[in-house]
């Protein structure tokens, strides 16, 4: 059975939980009951030691795909990202007081990278899940955008990485979306992540 590699990040500025972990956990409990091989890892709000954290558990694993998962606290839904851009421009500082503005998240010319996830397949899974969810079109500039533009460079660059499909999700406030809905959506995300390489040519563009 094709293995999967599940990441939500450490809790935040203040906050006592990280609604991107919670999802997560409730999504692994989901995927183990139906058998799937998953393996799930937390990581720092922290520009690079997130995407290095994230990129060993690749190496040790080799999932067949990679979810990595993080709160967009401003947002109504459950969002797979399209592309993650290579720019670190953070509005905050992180959780190691870094504040990068302009920076490259990888030091090669490539502007961004496109997800090789079936987004838009993933969007309508979370539909059946009664969640709200469609496809986002920019990851931002912070530590998630960071971790989803360096695990799609390395994915498509590292030698033993490359048949490996890889992408981003953003979940909502627990205001917004309960958590338990949320890990509900992203387990069916990630069941159609795993037996779906071609994605669905709906239309998925951004709204006016």
């Amino acid at each position: 059975m094709p293995s999967l590699l599940l990441s939500g990040f450490e809790p935040f500025d203040g906050a006592t939980i990280n609604e991107s972990w919670e999802a997560v956990r409730v999504a692994e409990r989901q995927l183990r009951e139906e058998h799937h091989d998953v393996t799930s890892v937390l990581l720092p709000v922290v520009f690079g030691r997130a995407g290095d954290l994230l990129l060993d558990a690749v190496r040790r694993e080799q999932p067949a795909v990679v979810i990595a998962t993080g709160l967009a606290a401003g947002r109504e839904a459950i969002t797979p990202e399209r592309v993650a851009i290579n720019v670190r421009d953070a509005r905050i500082p992180d959780a190691a007081d870094a504040s990068p503005v302009d920076e490259p998240c990888v030091p090669v010319p490539e502007v961004g990278w496109f997800s090789s996830l079936p987004i838009k397949a993933m969007v309508t899974a979370a539909h059946l899940a009664g969640a709200p969810a469609r496809v986002s079109q920019t990851a931002g500039t912070y530590v998630c955008n960071d971790v989803f533009a360096r695990l799609m460079h390395h994915l498509a660059t590292e030698p033993g990485l490359g048949s490996i499909r890889g992408g981003f999700v953003h979940v909502p406030a627990a205001s917004a979306v309960p958590v338990a809905l949320s890990g509900r959506a992203l387990a069916l995300m990630a069941a159609i992540a795993l037996t779906r390489p071609q994605d669905d040519t709906t239309t998925g563009g951004a709204e006016h």
